[in-house]
């Protein structure tokens, strides 16, 4: 008979989910007419199950969501959103980040397209690709910050936005960025050209975004690696901030 000390080796052998199934499956009697077999590959799958629980949220914590439980399940498809589940079930399968795109999620303020990155930087999560969001006017200010120290860390930051196969880069181009930001920009997008995938979340059309980047050269350098080839996504419809704003309020 399997004694506590017994159920305690699980917790120091870190196979805690596989301990605690076996409690279960010692207690509850609908489990007895199984074989030995079976109560294995069910106390297997139990433990494979949580440690991929927990690689998940690892990856949604390194994310660094803004709003790490924003899901694809939780997408509104409101009448003018020009937004259909099917499409954002299958952009949630992470084909088209496995094929190394771009996708550019366009929309005036408040019609979603920054729940609707993060529902799918979360779905690439959990599909165990190592994601980064991060607005563009703090990753400026993240590598000021770390170039000025002089310490080494300006090219580690840059290294990572380079190398993550999902870089999401949100509020692109809201306000103008330096000469200095447009090239440490272009050498992130240069370097994910073809060999990672990219989000850019933006209110503004391409176009739009030339007159937001210093040096008429550098511009075309960075619009050419986002915006040719790219998959672009346009929301409309009804702000989602007042949205929910109605809903609550009449609740």
């Amino acid at each position: 008979m399997l004694t506590e000390e017994d159920f305690d080796l699980f917790r120091q052998f870190r196979v805690k989910a596989m301990g605690d199934k076996l409690r279960e499956m010692v207690d509850d009697p609908s489990y007895d007419e199984m074989t030995f077999e079976e109560r294995m590959k069910v106390l297997i799958d139990a433990e494979a199950s949580a440690r991929r629980d927990r690689k998940v949220a690892k990856l949604v914590r390194e994310a660094r969501f803004k709003l790490p439980t924003a899901c694809v399940e939780d997408v509104l498809y409101l009448k003018g959103r020009k937004l259909s589940k099917d499409r954002v079930l299958r952009w949630a399968e992470c084909s088209w980040v496995e094929d190394c795109e771009v996708m550019v999620i366009i929309s005036k303020t408040g019609c979603g397209k920054s729940f609707l990155s993060q529902a799918l930087g979360n779905a690439a999560c959990r599909r165990l690709i190592p994601t980064r969001y991060v607005r563009l006017a703090d990753m400026c200010d993240e590598l000021n910050r770390s170039r000025a120290a002089g310490d080494g860390t300006f090219y580690s930051r840059m290294d990572a936005l380079k190398s993550v196969q999902l870089l999401i880069v949100d509020d692109f181009m809201t306000t103008p960025i330096a000469t200095q930001n447009a090239v440490d920009l272009f050498e992130v997008m240069e370097a994910r050209e073809g060999r990672r995938a990219t989000v850019i979340a933006s209110q503004l059309e391409p176009n739009e975004w030339y007159l937001r980047i210093e040096g008429e050269l550098m511009a075309d350098s960075i619009l050419n690696r986002i915006a040719t080839g790219a998959r672009y996504v346009d929301l409309d419809g009804p702000n989602m901030r007042e949205y929910f704003a109605k809903r609550r309020a009449e609740l």
